[in-house]
């Protein structure tokens, strides 16, 4: 059985996101022309607002005062890919719902940050702050659920539209690959640190068809929705 390397990933976790206050303060030096006015907030509102909202599962982030103290602490989970909260890890299968930031997103976080994270001119900022709701996926309609703890070589050709991976303990690595008959090997998910929160249908973009004799191997076991 050939397993795939694990390496050269970014990292996502599922668990919550916990942060430490590190204030940046008013003397900080200005050495860039991003802002929360005009940059900032249309990422955090777009990215974040399903949570870190007045009333929400998190700390409000929704102004400059309230997320100006954690600006720190923001750019160091961005960078490591542990906000928004998520679960497989980057770049290892293409599923709905996938709240992660794009790397221009990430990078002009940390612009904004290391330049002294200024406000701007409110006169900028958007004329409401958009209700932004977590996409709903639902499992694929016509699929039939096939559960898989070790390996399961395929008979006939099968169209992959989802995974669900099955509780496991906290911090676990859970994998799932397919071996094409030719040798090649296909990722199809990377639970690099499993939580509860990762308990859920992780539904495919674009589904992934798999030929005859394909092999499905894991570490963990997964439910796999097929066609």
């Amino acid at each position: 059985m050939t397993k795939p390397l694990s390496g050269g990933a970014a990292l996502l976790g599922c668990s919550a996101f916990l942060l430490v206050s590190f204030p940046i303060y008013p003397h900080d030096p200005i050495t860039t022309k991003l802002t929360w006015t005009q940059e900032i907030s249309r990422i955090v509102y777009r990215r974040c607002a399903s949570c870190h909202k007045p009333g929400g599962t998190a700390m409000s982030l929704m102004t400059y005062e309230e997320a100006r103290p954690w600006a720190k602490a923001i750019r160091d989970q961005v960078t490591a890919r542990r906000m928004p909260p998520w679960g497989p890890v980057a770049g290892i299968g293409d599923f709905k719902g996938d709240p992660s930031l794009s790397g221009p997103e990430i990078d002009m976080f940390v612009a904004w940050v290391e330049g002294g994270a200024p406000e701007g001119d409110p006169a900028y900022l958007p004329h409401r702050i958009p209700d932004t709701q977590p996409e709903v996926v639902s499992v694929p309609a016509h699929s039939r659920p096939v559960v898989v703890s070790h390996g399961l070589t395929l008979k006939a050709a099968a169209t992959l539209m989802a995974i669900r991976p099955t509780a496991s303990q906290d911090g676990a690595s859970l994998e799932a690959w397919a071996e094409l008959p030719g040798g090649e090997i296909q990722r199809l998910i990377w639970l690099k640190d499993f939580h509860k929160d990762c308990l859920r249908t992780y539904v495919l973009r674009t589904p992934e068809t798999l030929p005859a004799g394909a092999s499905i191997h894991t570490e963990g076991t997964f439910t796999f929705y097929l066609r």
